[in-house]
C-alpha cells in the first residue's frame, strides 16, 4: 500500500491545554527509542495530516543510558510552538521494566495517561510491584515477541503505541515501517512488519488496567516521605516514583548520593551496559580462539580481556574472556571472528556466562559487583536486585 493511499484526515481523541496530543518514551540506549520517536511524528505528519515534532534527550554514553523521546502532534491548522520536553504525556511507553524502580518515569502520569509497558507480567501484577497509582496500564512481553519475529522491540513498541492509541489505523504504521526500514534494510522489512504486527494486536487485545483496580494491602502500600515526595515501597532498595504531576520526585542535595554521584542505570559509576542487550549474547569458545585480537579491535566497549600467556608454545597475548557487565549485545565480534570462537546465543538459555571475566580497571577499587549475573535484560530481576558492595543501588 503506498503513502498517498493511506494518507489520511485525523481528528485527535483529546489535547491538552495547548491543543497538543503528547506522547513520550521512556527507554534505554540501544533499544531504538530513538528511531521510534522519529517515526512517530512522521506518523503524524505525512499519515495523519497532522502537524507533528519530535526529538530525543540522552547523554553522551548512548548505549546504556537512560533515553527519553518527546513527540507532539495538532491539527493541520495549528503550528508547532513549543519545544520543550514532554510533562505529561497521553502516551507514555516504558521500553525495560527496570527502569520503574531506577529512574522517575512515571513523573507526569495522569488518569488521562495511557501507559504501555514491555514486561512479562501482567497489569494488575505490574502495577502492585511498580506501585503504578494512575493512569490505564497496558503490558506486553516485547523482548518475546521481538525474539519470536526477528524484528527488534521498538518496532514492537511502535506497534503497541499505535494499538492502544485508538486511533493510528494498522495499515498506516506497517506503511511507515515499511518506508522506513526498506530503505536501508530492504531484507529485514518482512519480520519488522510482524513485529509491528503483533506489537499492535498484542496491545490492542490487552486487557487494560486502570488505576486502582490491583488490590494492594495496606503493609504494601507505598508510603509517601513528605520531605522529597517520592515513595518507598517495602522492598529494600527500590523506591517507587511519584505517579501524578502532584507527586514530583524530587532529588536534590538532601537526598543526592554522596559527591552528587548519580547511581542510576547507564551511569558512568555502575557502568552496566547490560540491560541494552536484547536476549543475546557473544558465546566464548575459547579452544577454537586464536588469540589474532579481532574481536577486541572491533569491540566498542573493550569487554575482552587479554592477558600474557602461552599459545601454541609461544608467549603472546590471549584472550581470557567477557566482561558481560559492559557487553551490549551489539555482536560485531561474532561477525568478525574468523575461527566461529564467538557465536550468538541466547542470554535466557545460560545457566552460566562461561568466561564471565569483570574488567576491575574500568571501576574504582571500592565499587564493585557482586556476582549476581548480568542476564537483566532477560529476567530484569538481577538487574532490579543488583547491589554494589560499597552499599550503593545500580
Amino acid at each position: 500500500m503506498r503513502r498517498n493511499e493511506v494518507f489520511m484526515q485525523t481528528t485527535l481523541p483529546i489535547t491538552n491545554e495547548n491543543g497538543y496530543f503528547e506522547i513520550r518514551l521512556e527507554s534505554i540506549g540501544g533499544l531504538g527509542a530513538n528511531l521510534c520517536g522519529k517515526m512517530l511524528g512522521e506518523l503524524g505528519a505525512l499519515f495523519l495530516d497532522l502537524n507533528a515534532s519530535s526529538f530525543s534527550s540522552y547523554g553522551s554514553e548512548k548505549r546504556g543510558s537512560p533515553v527519553k523521546a518527546f513527540i507532539r502532534w495538532c491539527g493541520g491548522d495549528k503550528p508547532v510552538r513549543i519545544n520543550s520536553p514532554v510533562v505529561s504525556p497521553h502516551i507514555l511507553a516504558i521500553f525495560h521494566e527496570g527502569l520503574l524502580s531506577t529512574y522517575p518515569v512515571l513523573d507526569g502520569v495522569t488518569q488521562d495517561t495511557r501507559i504501555v509497558l514491555a514486561t512479562s507480567l501482567s497489569e494488575k501484577e505490574a502495577r502492585a510491584r511498580y506501585h503504578i497509582t494512575a493512569g490505564t496500564l497496558f503490558c506486553l512481553d516485547a523482548l518475546k515477541i521481538a525474539m519470536e519475529t526477528k524484528s527488534r522491540i521498538n518496532m514492537v513498541m511502535l506497534g503497541a503505541i499505535a494499538g492502544i492509541s485508538g486511533f493510528v489505523p494498522l495499515d498506516v504504521a506497517e506503511t511507515l515501517c515499511r518506508d522506513t526500514i526498506g530503505k536501508k534494510y530492504p531484507a529485514l522489512i518482512d519480520a519488522n512488519l510482524a513485529g509491528v504486527r503483533q506489537g499492535f494486536h498484542a496491545a490492542s487485545e490487552a486487557a487494560p488496567s486502570p488505576a486502582g483496580s490491583p488490590k494492594v494491602s495496606p503493609a504494601d502500600s507505598p508510603k509517601i516521605s513528605p520531605a522529597d515526595g517520592s515513595r518507598t515501597s517495602p522492598e529494600e532498595g527500590i523506591t517507587a516514583q511519584p505517579a501524578t504531576r502532584q507527586e514530583q520526585y524530587f532529588w536534590g542535595y538532601e537526598n543526592a548520593p554522596i559527591g552528587g554521584i548519580n547511581p542510576r542505570i547507564g551511569s558512568t559509576v555502575s557502568n552496566n551496559l547490560s540491560p541494552s542487550r536484547e536476549g543475546y549474547v557473544p558465546q566464548f569458545l575459547q579452544e577454537r580462539c586464536i588469540n589474532c585480537g579481532l574481536c577486541d579491535s572491533t569491540c566498542p566497549d573493550q569487554v575482552f580481556q587479554f592477558s600474557p600467556g602461552i599459545y601454541k608454545g609461544r608467549e603472546t597475548m590471549v584472550n581470557n574472556g567477557l566482561d558481560y557487565y559492559h557487553c551490549k549485545g551489539c555482536m560485531r565480534c561474532v561477525e568478525i571472528c574468523p575461527t566461529n570462537a564467538l557465536v550468538e546465543a541466547l542470554e535466557a538459555e545460560q545457566k552460566e556466562l562461561l568466561h564471565f571475566l569483570p574488567n576491575q580497571d574500568l571501576l574504582p577499587d571500592s565499587i564493585q559487583y557482586e556476582k549476581t549475573g548480568a542476564n537483566s535484560w532477560i529476567t530484569s530481576e538481577s538487574f532490579l536486585d543488583e547491589k554494589r558492595m560499597d552499599g550503593g543501588v545500580s
